[in-house]
């Protein structure tokens, strides 16, 4: 796809079709008002008639014969003065969803004036405009309405910052893309091995290196809990560490942590038939991990990352573990196995004491890890859960930013309580109440006093619809966040 900026008059662009800004009872202004000059008037006709009214998502589409570009598309983006930047990438998708199936190839955006940070516009309407493209439909043998993007050209005053934050958008667009086309794999073709192929095809750009834990040398470094889980498949489990080395001369190491189950079928503890096979999705904070570290090495910030990835299948095979069984961590605690479809805090228990012995001065894990998060949160946003307040507070004001939503719950000492088990150090499951806040702080207990952020993304890492920007299923989330934050981070 190719991507360019203009400051030419959006009456001059060629293109398939012209993205117009439209907003809520206010009146058409620079570019805008230069379209509905062109068009004769038949924006300001439109908005009078309420024909479109400017709402979010509320779209009219025009011809022109006197335009180079045929199709002019009004998108409605709400109000002007409660717009974000983030709002942008909602914006753009929308519109490649919906032309982009009726044979648009090329677009054109006037990028909206009301964004301050023309870098940040682009970012976000570059980034739109690729997860908008990708379809979910894999596997049919006959596509129907495929997107095909040849080429996206940003209209502003600021080319330069408009191309600068076009690359950042590509670059950002592409990795959310690979979380989500890895996430969309059925679990006979995405196993933990092929994941870790994955990692090592991300790895051989250039600042990253990458080494891969197989089951003897998790063994023996008594990493029970990982293998715990993956001993009633056939599929052997891995452990995949990329580092990226941005500040050789610092010692700070922030790692990011992300669960792979590439199938969870719950184990013995056997999950319902009902809706079982979207448990593929289970390794959506993986892809996202191994996904954002490609683009950090590609936006090479002066910041020094490990991505650390325990990857398994759950099965109930003739080995499986059994509830009351007890497996003893990487760590020395010991853990008894309440419930084995609890598996997903097993082997991150192990991955984030690794990481601490990779020298990791900070740790965030991600994970779909609980249904009650989803009980809690719902599809609107992931649950957000820390040791350090100061840590989770700057992560926030960056990842609430990206468009991904995350909301702080409390880990109260009664929670660490919860954990205890009176025949181990601790047990894996609790029961249903403040389900995933114990969890939280199950891991807690493997991080010790090391600055960590735990992101439960159950009910955001896909969706089971269609959105006006993006096909349903695995939604990318946190690769902005993860990706923004160690940006913000770097000196």
């Amino acid at each position: 796809m190719q991507l360019r900026s203009s400051h030419e008059l959006p009456t001059s662009v060629v293109a398939d079709v012209l993205i117009v800004p439209l907003y809520i009872d206010d009146g058409l202004e620079g570019p805008v008002a230069d379209v509905n000059s062109a068009l004769g008037g038949g924006l300001a006709r439109a908005l009078e008639a309420k024909e479109v009214t400017g709402k979010k998502g509320q779209a009219m589409l025009f011809r022109s014969e006197v335009l180079r570009c045929p199709r002019i598309y009004a998108l409605g983006l709400g109000k002007r003065e409660k717009l974000e930047a983030k709002d942008l990438a909602r914006w753009a998708g929308t519109a490649v969803r919906r032309l982009g199936k009726r044979a648009a190839t090329t677009f054109a955006f006037i990028v909206p004036a009301e964004i301050a940070e023309a870098e940040a516009a682009a970012a976000f309407i570059v980034e739109g405009v690729l997860t908008a493209s990708l379809d979910t439909t894999l596997y049919r043998t006959k596509q129907e309405d495929l997107i095909t993007l040849n080429a996206v050209t940003l209209l502003g005053r600021d080319t330069d910052a408009l191309d600068r934050g076009a690359q950042r958008g590509a670059i950002l667009g592409a990795a959310v893309n690979s979380a989500r086309t890895w996430a969309l794999m059925p679990a006979n073709e995405m196993t933990p091995s092929i994941l870790a192929e994955r990692a090592r095809e991300v790895a051989q750009a250039p600042d990253l290196s990458i080494d891969v834990l197989d089951e003897a040398r998790m063994r023996a470094l008594g990493m029970n809990a990982l293998l715990g889980v993956s001993q009633g498949s056939a599929q052997p489990a891995t452990l995949s560490v990329i580092t990226y080395l941005g500040d050789p001369e610092s010692k700070e190491r922030l790692a990011l942590v992300g669960k792979a189950i590439t199938f969870d079928s719950g184990g013995i503890s056997l999950k319902p038939a009902a809706d079982m096979e979207a448990m593929k999705y289970d390794m959506c904070g993986g892809a996202a991990v191994i996904a954002a570290m490609g683009a950090i090495a590609a936006l090479k910030p002066k910041i020094n990352v490990i991505g650390v990835v325990p990857s398994s299948e759950n099965l109930p095979g003739p080995t499986a573990t059994k509830p009351g069984d007890i497996h003893t961590a990487m760590s020395g605690k010991t853990i008894e196995v309440i419930n084995t479809d609890a598996e997903g805090r097993l082997i991150l228990s192990d991955a984030l004491h690794y990481a601490k012995t990779l020298g990791a001065t900070r740790i965030i894990d991600c994970a779909t890890l609980t249904g009650a998060c989803v009980v809690a949160l719902g599809h609107a946003a992931a649950a957000a859960v820390t040791n350090d307040e100061a840590f989770l507070k700057g992560f926030l004001a960056v990842a609430n930013q990206t468009g991904e939503r995350f909301w702080q719950m409390p880990l109260y000492d009664d929670y660490k309580e919860e954990v205890k088990s009176t025949i181990a150090d601790l047990r894996n499951a609790c029961g249903r109440p403040a389900g995933s806040l114990t969890a939280a702080a199950f891991l807690q207990a493997f991080v010790g006093e090391t600055p960590w952020i735990h992101l439960d993304i159950a009910g955001t890492a896909y969706s089971d619809d269609n959105g006006p920007g993006m096909a349903k299923g695995p939604t990318g989330t946190p690769v902005r966040a993860l990706v923004q934050y160690v940006l913000s981070e770097a000196k």
